[in-house]
């Protein structure tokens, strides 16, 4: 530990805090801030409820004053960390918060940027329990560690860090900004391909050259971590995004099967209507394979047609006022409106889409680097400004 800094828990450098009861004022207004009131990217109080104390929920509790620092302490790992701002000043947050108030000679974003540290929320990840709610207690919080250094050198850690975590945020937003451009033109350029009607492009219907074929449900009971010799990969939606579950089932339970260049739709949500491929197994009911006439219809071509814009809005218009429908259904698909051009300028079509793609993926590609590192460095600073190291 630096010379001077002094060790100590964050119960030791904390005020009491009050507790009120709103309906004891059955008329008098307040501002209420829920757990989902704090934003866990921006770090800050986003959105209140204005209530009268007869309306008040049983979880609003805590008083809280300006310069406080909340943190939710159900599921704490999220980070939904906040200052009280000096607007809701008095005003009353949520049992689900733990409200911590600096002593004298303590400054607030001194302990405001200590809750963000590996350290801190290493703690919190491991002391949290419930399996549904995972949460930590008030004295879990007030139990940790940190050393204090004198005031001054509290608010010299703060402003070096106030300043750099401005940059890494404007950084953030104008990477966000980068890859927002990036998607929205791939999307612009897929809506311009399959919404124009060109001379020779031949009308139909997705029922009249494609057919959707649904999956089948097998037993859980037959399900297998381990793959055998006369088993099969049973394909769910989630298998698309993670190989973290994957399950095998006998082959004689399995009825509809697909291959990695199969056009699979994911019936349920969210999101709805997902487009898929690149797994090959046996699929299950949440997935319907979409079958083209390849005398008229490439795959690749359907693939990406199915991806645009205007029918996902048309997918999710119709399944929301489709009554008793649970999710997507053949039936929806089929009388959505296909303009075919010739198999040489779908092909066409298919390899510039593909190009944009690939360069879309490299694009996001850099964009996640960046942001690992942007984290990296937060962490990094973090680290020093705690050690003593700034």
């Amino acid at each position: 530990m630096k010379k001077g800094w002094q060790p100590k828990t964050l119960g030791d450098v904390l005020q009491r805090t009050e507790t009120v009861n709103p309906l004891q004022s059955p008329n008098v207004e307040f501002e209420y801030i829920d757990v989902s009131s704090v934003s866990n990217s921006m770090f800050q109080i986003e959105t209140t409820q204005r209530l009268k104390g007869k309306d008040a929920p049983s979880r609003a509790r805590k008083l809280v004053r300006a310069n406080d620092i909340i943190f939710a302490t159900i599921r704490p790992t999220l980070q939904r960390i906040a200052v009280v701002p000096k607007h809701l000043d008095k005003q009353v947050c949520s049992t689900g918060y733990f409200v911590l108030r600096p002593t004298p000679g303590i400054d607030h974003r001194f302990v405001f940027y200590f809750l963000f540290t590996e350290d801190f929320m290493g703690k919190m990840e491991s002391l949290q329990k419930g399996a549904s709610y995972p949460a930590v207690t008030d004295g879990d919080v007030k139990a940790q560690a940190i050393s204090i250094p004198p005031l001054s050198d509290q608010r010299r850690i703060v402003d070096i860090l106030d300043e750099a975590f401005e940059g890494i945020a404007t950084a953030k937003a104008n990477a966000e900004k980068s890859f927002q451009n990036v998607h929205g033109l791939f999307d612009s350029y897929l809506q311009f391909v399959f919404t124009q009607r060109c001379k020779g492009w031949v009308e139909a219907t997705l029922g009249e050259v494609c057919e959707f074929i649904g999956g089948s449900q097998p037993p859980k009971s037959v399900f297998s971590k381990t793959k055998k010799a006369d088993n099969v990969r049973l394909i769910q939606i989630r298998d698309y995004k993670s190989d973290k579950h994957v399950v095998y089932i006998p082959r004689a339970q399995a009825r509809r099967f697909c291959d990695v260049d199969d056009v699979m739709i994911g019936r349920y949500g969210p999101p709805l209507f997902q487009i898929l491929r690149g797994l090959e197994g046996a699929y299950n009911v949440a997935l319907m394979k979409a079958v083209p006439d390849e005398s008229r219809l490439s795959r690749d071509y359907l693939f990406y047609f199915l991806k645009h814009s205007s029918i996902l809005r048309y997918i999710i218009y119709h399944s929301e006022r489709a009554a008793g429908q649970i999710g997507l259904t053949k039936e929806t698909l089929e009388p959505y409106p296909i303009a075919l051009p010739s198999q040489a300028d779908q092909q066409k079509i298919v390899e510039t889409i593909t190009t944009l793609e690939t360069e879309t993926q490299r694009l996001t590609a850099l964009y996640e680097q960046k942001l690992a590192s942007l984290d990296a460095l937060k962490k990094s600073l973090l680290h020093q400004a705690f050690s003593g190291k700034l």
